[in-house]
């Protein structure tokens, strides 16, 4: 008898259904794994949703586990929080964390999952794709004792990366959003908070995630001399008009991307796991609970994702929620 599951799909941009899939038979070096948790990343997952990836980067953008191409019909996501049912003894009956799409089971390699701390609850455990870019992204920024730094833009990689740099010795962190609900975020992640005209400047560092053109223009303007701002935001198909002449060149300012796909050079001596395992050690702290803004059952993600998209629901981490079915 076959075994099936449940998986959600996007069909054509805008447009979310739930399939049914066949299970293989998980071979030796594979486990099956019963989702408990997934973790919809609002600002990468409804940008998919929407149709928005550009041609030139369908493969960049392809996720670990996708089926599908982009635009769609496409099987996206990329934060998954489940128990080993069948595999490897070390491994059986562990709460892991894989890199796999919304679905009720699935059988991956056993190298793919890395298996949560006990110190970590695994409804906080499907953060770990979004704290390991802020590691990477910390990684390539090198920020140093007593620095001036600002985040500007509070979604889910944002507060993430404040979140951590709130852990630096001596460091002034400060979370800028024009939404100012964010500040109960930032309280609870021991950061301060701002909106754009009010934040501090003479930044050494900014940290820019709000995926918006007057982000990242207010970004620069929060540098101070020689300052660097480290662009964590992805705009798929949009183009940005930047501010590069008045100061730019004479304050010497610099832009520098980042991206979570490669682990940051300045670490080239750590592999992918090694960078997982570590975002999930520092998941014990409960300060980041504040992440997850919202949840829901599985069965819902066809009418979430749209209320998502749209800003409806203005949600950081939007938690899903697995009971025992497929």
């Amino acid at each position: 008898m076959k075994r099936t599951a449940r998986a959600f799909w996007i069909g054509p941009p805008g447009h979310g259904e739930i399939r049914d899939v066949v299970l293989p038979d998980p071979a030796e070096d594979e486990v099956l794994v019963r989702s408990l948790w997934s973790g919809v990343s609002r600002g990468t997952e409804t940008l998919v949703f929407r149709g928005g990836v550009p041609e030139n980067q369908h493969a960049t953008m392809r996720a670990p586990f996708q089926e599908g191409d982009f635009p769609g019909p496409v099987k996206y996501g990329y934060l998954n929080v489940g128990v080993v049912e069948e595999g490897p003894a070390a491994l059986l009956g562990r709460t892991v964390f894989c890199l796999y799409p919304h679905q009720t089971r699935y059988v991956v390699p056993a190298s793919a999952v890395t298996p949560v701390p006990e110190s970590v609850p695994a409804g906080r455990a499907v953060l770990a794709g979004t704290v390991e870019t802020a590691v990477n992204a910390l990684w390539d920024a090198a920020p140093l004792v007593g620095d001036r730094i600002a985040v500007v833009g509070g979604g889910m990689v944002g507060c993430s990366v404040a979140a951590l740099l709130g852990r630096f010795p001596g460091v002034r962190v400060q979370l800028v959003d024009a939404d100012p609900t964010r500040a109960k975020i930032a309280e609870a992640l021991g950061v301060g908070f701002a909106l754009p005209s009010d934040a501090l400047g003479d930044c050494d560092l900014v940290v820019h995630a709000s995926a918006t053109e007057q982000g990242l223009t207010r970004a620069l303007e929060l540098l101070t001399a020689e300052g660097t701002v480290l662009e964590l935001s992805w705009y798929g198909d949009r183009k940005v008009s930047l501010p590069l002449g008045e100061a730019f060149h004479s304050r010497r300012l610099v832009i520098r991307s980042s991206q979570v796909g490669t682990v940051s050079p300045a670490r080239a001596n750590r592999s992918y796991a090694d960078r997982l395992a570590l975002a999930l050690d520092l998941l014990a702290d409960p300060a980041l609970d504040a992440l997850v803004t919202g949840e829901s059952d599985f069965e819902e993600l066809p009418d979430l994702l749209p209320r998502l998209a749209s800003g409806e629901i203005p949600a950081l981490c939007h938690r899903v929620r697995y009971t025992d079915i497929g």
